[in-house]
């Protein structure tokens, strides 16, 4: 159960160590960091066994630990070590009353070592040796099951230490530990009678030399010999390569940067700012018109009002607008009759809805609406096929006259402008009369009295070369094509 508790808390110290990321590049490397340690370290041996008394004994130990780099407070190492010594114990009660054995053997450990103080690093390790034992008496003459030869005297044993390493300088430090030695046997006494595996506890002390310490001139957290950057003014957040972080790759360090959030590929002056070509006095960054023409004024985004109707030309859907013509927050014409004649070409501006009407905007004397033409650029997202709500008034108009005509059959025909590949066109002119189609229905149309055919490009009404012309070719046009005697 010991035993695998000092594992959880070794593995738990080994993730926290090596998988959970640094977010500070600037810690220090770890005063141990990628160094090899060579070390030397004696004390005491305190053996439980089957004697009833521990009698303390001497051990000593050579050890060669080599720690991973890091640059957090905790750091991750493998020890390996060899070790001469001798425990012992007394019992009135048995024969011999005093046994002394002889240990040598060779280990090794994965060790953590954390700081608590600029110099001061409790550390903990555990891990397994292989371990020759001789019992013999207090006269040094070898026990009586030892001399039969009734048991192995090389082992398997597991091991756990804790510990202090004292920095006295960059490379030599003071370790004083306290470690625990399990065996998986009942032999070291020479007798296998009580019931329980032996095991020792050991108080050791000395001295070891750390080879290979990292140097780290600039405080960056990058020791020298991989420091690209070795000039690093203190306290500027770095790179793994010791260089100072650009996060908006735009060549200007971030502890320099005056806008630190500058688009990616855009050019900037010294202090990383875009820079405005246009001199309208918003960066290029963030300028949608970026060619705009000194002195005309624009909005947050760059853009000027070129048709002058009060909607900047980028959300601008129609910016060839007539001087004074009245516009919809799109700056498209406003149509408030939903005749499909523009206000400022409509001579009859109230004419009732559903109605047809002339170029003037002026219903015509057909008393029931035959059809009806739908502009693609007040009546329909731009490029899109969903309904604008200015549609929705002549819509509703005509779904009243097919409910009061039910014996009629429409057809909804869809048209767009040569701009763009005629599939394209020919998909779009389908979704956008499938729209209208959706929409009566959903008033109580009945599916089988709408039929959708889709244009595409096809049946111009107006030349493609103008953008007036474009205008007039993307359209629906819903027509009465049948009627039941």
């Amino acid at each position: 159960m010991r035993l695998k508790l000092l594992g959880i808390i070794m593995i738990l110290i080994l993730l926290n160590n090596q998988v959970i990321p640094q977010v500070n590049r600037n810690i220090k490397h770890h005063a141990f960091s990628g160094t090899l340690m060579l070390g030397a370290e004696a004390g005491m041996t305190l053996a439980k066994t089957d004697y009833n008394k521990v009698r303390p004994d001497i051990i000593g130990r050579g050890v060669l630990e080599y720690f991973f780099p890091t640059t957090n407070q905790g750091i991750l190492g493998i020890k390996g070590f060899v070790f001469a010594g001798f425990l012992g114990g007394e019992d009135n009660g048995k024969i011999p009353g005093v046994f002394r054995t002889n240990i040598t053997g060779i280990g090794g450990d994965l060790t953590y070592t954390f700081s608590i103080e600029e110099a001061v690093f409790p550390y903990v390790g555990m891990g397994a040796s292989y371990m020759w034992f001789n019992p013999k008496d207090n006269n040094d003459h070898p026990l009586k099951n030892n001399l039969l030869g009734k048991y192995t005297k090389q082992e398997t044993i597991f091991q756990a230490e804790l510990g202090l390493r004292f920095l006295l300088s960059q490379s030599i430090n003071l370790n004083l530990g306290l470690g625990a030695f399990l065996s998986p046997h009942d032999n070291w006494d020479d007798l296998a009678t009580g019931g329980n595996n032996d095991y020792m506890v050991t108080i050791m002390g000395g001295i070891a030399y750390s080879l290979f310490t990292t140097s780290d001139s600039d405080g960056d957290g990058i020791e020298d010999s991989k420091d690209m950057c070795p000039d690093t003014p203190q306290g500027v957040t770095v790179d793994e390569f010791g260089c100072p972080l650009d996060r908006d790759g735009d060549g200007v360090p971030d502890y320099k940067d005056k806008c630190p959030n500058t688009k990616s590929g855009m050019e900037v002056d010294e202090n990383g700012c875009a820079i405005d070509a246009d001199n309208d006095g918003v960066p290029d960054n963030l300028d949608k018109c970026p060619n705009t023409p000194a002195g005309i004024q624009v909005n947050d985004e760059g853009c000027p009002d070129t048709d002058g109707d009060g909607v900047f030309d980028n959300n601008d859907k129609c910016p060839d607008t007539p001087q004074g013509a009245a516009v919809d927050e799109t700056g498209c014409p406003k149509d408030s009759d939903m005749d499909g004649v523009p206000d400022y070409k409509d001579k009859c501006p109230n004419t009732p809805a559903g109605k047809q009407v002339d170029e003037d905007g002026c219903a015509k004397a057909d008393t029931v609406v035959k059809k009806i033409t739908l502009s693609g650029d007040t009546n329909f997202e731009f490029n899109k096929a969903d309904l604008l709500p200015n549609a929705y008034p002549t819509l509703d108009n005509l779904a009243k006259t097919m409910k009061d005509n039910p014996d009629t059959r429409w057809e909804v025909d869809g048209y767009t402008d040569a701009v763009g590949s005629e599939s394209y066109n020919m998909d779009l002119s389908q979704r956008r009369a499938q729209s209208v189609v959706d929409y009566l229905i959903n008033k109580g149309i009945d599916r089988n009295r709408l039929e959708v055919v889709p244009h595409g490009e096809s049946n111009p009404i107006a030349t493609n070369d103008t953008p007036e012309g474009r205008a007039m070719n993307r359209r629906v046009e819903i027509k009465m094509i049948e009627k039941n005697q």
